[in-house]
């Protein structure tokens, strides 16, 4: 029977062997599942930011496309309030049929004024060449070219102010332009040697 009791000892310390090794494997797993229960809720908050951050860029997207529609349709909205006053005035310079000339043309410059207040205010400016002013094609219109002692291209009169607003010509001005006087052929025959 001696032979028997070391096999059986042997089978034994297998035994606690592979139990052992079975809680190990069991404290793995454990960690393992634990590790992947982690990764998993990592996965799902960083989803949830990325549907977040979406949402939002979303929204800052159609906020942004609403403004740029309120700006451009309401652009013209303090240029306009700037208007009704000149509006104003010229209503009430009709309203009074028993006006002289005198007060209409004093109302027409008061309205005028208002109006050049409205136009300096939206930033818009005048292009009002003075006689010499080299021409500017991009700033200004030739109406005529004439024959002038000024300078040739040079600005002779203005026809009508021009206006541009910033940088960007709204209407040119009108000009007569200065072009050098035609120097006419000595004519050897003159009227006195017809006769």
């Amino acid at each position: 029977m001696a032979p028997i009791r070391p096999q059986f000892d042997k089978m034994q310390e297998k035994t606690v062997q592979h139990n052992d090794e079975g809680k190990g494997t069991a404290a793995a797993e454990k960690a393992l599942e634990q590790q992947l229960a982690e990764a998993q809720a990592k996965a799902e908050s960083n989803r949830e930011a990325m549907l977040r951050a979406l949402a939002d860029a979303e929204n800052a997207r159609k906020r942004f496309q609403a403004e740029a529609a309120n700006a451009q349709k309401y652009a013209l909205e303090r240029f306009a309030e700037t208007l009704l006053p000149v509006m104003d005035s010229l209503e009430a310079a009709l309203a009074n049929p028993e006006a002289s000339s005198q007060a209409l043309r004093d109302g027409v410059h008061l309205t005028l004024r208002q109006l050049a207040t409205a136009l300096e205010k939206a930033r818009i400016v005048p292009v009002a060449p003075i006689p010499g002013e080299r021409f500017d094609p991009h700033r200004h219109q030739a109406m005529a070219a004439v024959e002038s002692d000024s300078e040739p291209n040079t600005v002779v009169a203005t026809m009508q102010k021009g206006y541009q607003l910033h940088d960007r010509v709204l209407r040119p001005a009108l000009v007569t332009v200065a072009k050098p006087v035609e120097k006419t052929a000595a004519n050897p025959i003159s009227d006195t040697d017809l006769d």
